[in-house]
């Protein structure tokens, strides 16, 4: 007598990292954030033995207040690497949009909130071009974003005729940066820690953060389960968007005018700080924590090394030097696993 045995549908696995078991992920997980908290402990501990101006209320607040730009387009980029993609377009999309705040707002004359919210929104069309090439075009995200890198700064440059646009008659906007709600505390640090709540909360609270890691640990197991994955990387992509006009506004209001070449350089930053904070470029890996810390790193080690007056180039090759062990760490991570 034979058995039939009822067909089963195969059941895609989407969880991160899954040869481990998740205590020990998590375990890993926090340990990891735990060094890079230590490297910026002692980082901070050096400066402010090599300098006695290091570790006043001033120049604390300077290291923070450096942090805001750098911040915003990371928390935004975590999302896009988690997912096993890469964002090139961040800097000069910060530029366009900081670009267009001063196109809404002192162009054409639209109220300030207004301007502020289109100026947002137009970097979350930003993001969402980059998506729709990457999830529906199929383009690798490098080139994809590669290109968008190329547009925003020609659009920059011609929406506003390589010339700055100043916010002489709207000082509310500096306010918006510059101000201080809380006395001795810049109205931008606030700023991004609000936005790093809500990142962080979407991430780690939400179904946009679980398809995140999903994706980025196996993305046709994620597709077999029944997940549109193209509109999720859209919904990633446009997130990353929106903290790209976030950003613009953030820099071009601390600095009074829109400058349309500010934005070049910004992208390697900010994904260094990504990486520097633990998340995996190979994807499926990552918290805003870890990002923020590195953004944190990066800002005390630009401004450490300011102070002690080493040579721009130096500054460079140094933060070039902690890129590079971070990424060497990770593929160390990803053997061991």
């Amino acid at each position: 007598m034979t058995t039939t045995q009822s067909p089963t549908a195969p059941v895609a696995d989407t969880a991160p990292r899954s040869e481990r078991s998740p205590l020990l992920t998590a375990v890993t997980d926090r340990l990891q954030q735990l060094l890079a908290f230590a490297s910026l402990i002692v980082i901070a501990a050096y400066f402010s033995f090599a300098s006695p101006i290091f570790f006043t209320w001033g120049n604390i607040t300077n290291v923070l207040f450096s942090t805001v730009v750098i911040g915003c387009l990371a928390v935004g980029t975590t999302f896009v690497i988690i997912t096993g993609g890469i964002d090139l377009s961040i800097g000069t999309g910060m530029s366009l949009c900081a670009v267009m705040s001063g196109v809404f707002i002192v162009n054409w004359g639209v109220p300030l909130p207004l301007g502020v919210l289109l100026a947002i929104l137009f970097g979350g069309l930003v993001g969402f071009v980059n998506g729709f090439n990457v999830a529906v075009l199929k383009l690798p995200p490098f080139i994809a974003t590669l290109a968008m890198m190329l547009v925003a700064q020609g659009l920059a440059l011609v929406i506003s005729d390589s010339a700055p646009i100043y916010f002489t008659d709207s000082p509310g906007y500096r306010r918006i940066s510059t101000g201080e709600l809380v006395p001795g505390l810049p109205n931008a640090v606030l700023v991004l820690f609000v936005g790093c709540l809500v990142a962080g909360l979407l991430l780690s609270r939400t179904i946009l953060g679980r398809y995140t890691y999903a994706i980025g640990s196996n993305e046709h197991a994620t597709e077999l389960s029944g997940i549109n994955v193209r509109r999720w990387k859209i919904a990633i992509y446009t997130l990353a968007g929106l903290f790209i006009g976030l950003a613009g506004v953030m820099i071009s209001a601390r600095l009074g005018s829109a400058q349309p070449a500010t934005g070049m350089g910004y992208e390697l930053q900010a994904i260094a700080a990504v990486v520097i904070g633990g998340t995996s470029l190979a994807g499926g890996k990552g918290t805003i924590v870890g990002t923020v810390i590195g953004a944190l790193i990066i800002s005390v080690l630009n401004n450490g090394l300011q102070l002690l007056s080493i040579a721009q180039e130096w500054q460079s090759v140094i933060l070039g030097t902690v890129i590079l062990v971070a990424v060497y760490a990770d593929m160390a991570r990803k053997k061991e696993a």
